[in-house]
């Protein structure tokens, strides 16, 4: 299994390369109370990257209903079909992606591309500040690409829905540690977890330089909450954003793993259904 993820070093020898295939680059930037991301996209931005904006490209409007699909639900297949054509996605041609959100943003983006249908994606390793740190070209402006031809075909990724996600054998948490065990949360109306969960916080996938640790240790690392390479696992975080990121880290620790989609946002809208804490 190739790599999901692409290390700066590596992606500067393909954009300077004339006789590599030319690769599509997505600017993901975004994170919750941050500074706009089109306002950082135009003060500097890989050469040649198209923004996405993650709450109208990359989901669906919020749902009010109790099994309505949380804060940030999937978007609608011609939706998302519709928003990378415009930001230039082919079938046929590797997709880079990349934010300055610890890979937050841009394992989304991974996800619902692969999810639908595309082969070639990668995240850059270290984000916007590992293109920075090793050098890389920086275009200022705005970024108008030539329309791709993406066709997106959903399926490709496993995933479980809201009456499935008691069933799965390791559900992981992919939240602070303090949101897992009920003593805080700030985005839904009420503290706790999923039954059963194991809490692998998104930051423990991550080296000090934020880059991803390598694939033994995290296989180690999740195996450690008793995900092992074949097991029925799935993720969730507060909204489905999020837990795209272990779902990344377990990807290159060779794990395939679900994404409930729905996550805590969408689980904690019932009052009925259980919670746990503590």
């Amino acid at each position: 299994m190739s790599s999901p993820l692409i290390s700066a070093p590596v992606l500067r020898g393909l954009l300077d390369d004339p006789h590599a295939p030319v690769v599509t680059l997505l600017d993901v930037r975004y994170r919750l109370g941050g500074p706009a991301g089109p306002g950082q996209h135009a003060e500097g931005h890989l050469p040649g990257a198209a923004y996405v904006d993650l709450d109208t490209d990359l989901a669906a409007p919020p749902a009010a209903t109790p099994d309505g699909g949380g804060r940030h639900p999937l978007p609608a297949t011609e939706d998302l079909q519709a928003a990378m054509r415009r930001l230039g996605v082919d079938d046929g041609r590797p997709v880079v992606v990349y934010d300055d959100w610890s890979g937050l943003a841009a394992a989304r983006a991974w996800w619902l591309l692969r999810h639908h249908g595309h082969s070639n994606v990668r995240v850059l390793d270290g984000g916007w500040a590992a293109w920075l740190a090793g050098g890389g070209a920086v275009e200022t402006g705005p970024v108008d690409p030539a329309p791709g031809g993406f066709t997106a075909r959903p399926g490709r990724m496993p995933v479980v829905e809201l009456d499935g996600v008691l069933d799965v054998d390791v559900l992981v948490d992919a939240r602070a540690p303090e949101r897992y065990r009920g003593e805080a949360e700030p985005m839904d109306p009420v503290a706790g977890r999923v039954p059963g969960a194991v809490n692998v916080p998104t930051t423990t996938n991550l080296t000090s330089a934020g880059t991803f640790r390598d694939a033994a240790t995290l296989r180690a690392l999740y195996a450690a909450e008793g995900v092992e390479p074949g097991a029925d696992v799935a993720a969730y975080c507060g909204s489905g954003v999020t837990a795209c990121h272990d779902v990344l880290a377990m990807e290159v620790a060779g794990i395939r793993a679900a994404l409930y989609p729905g996550s805590w946002s969408e689980w904690s809208a019932d009052p009925t259904r259980p919670v746990e804490r503590g």
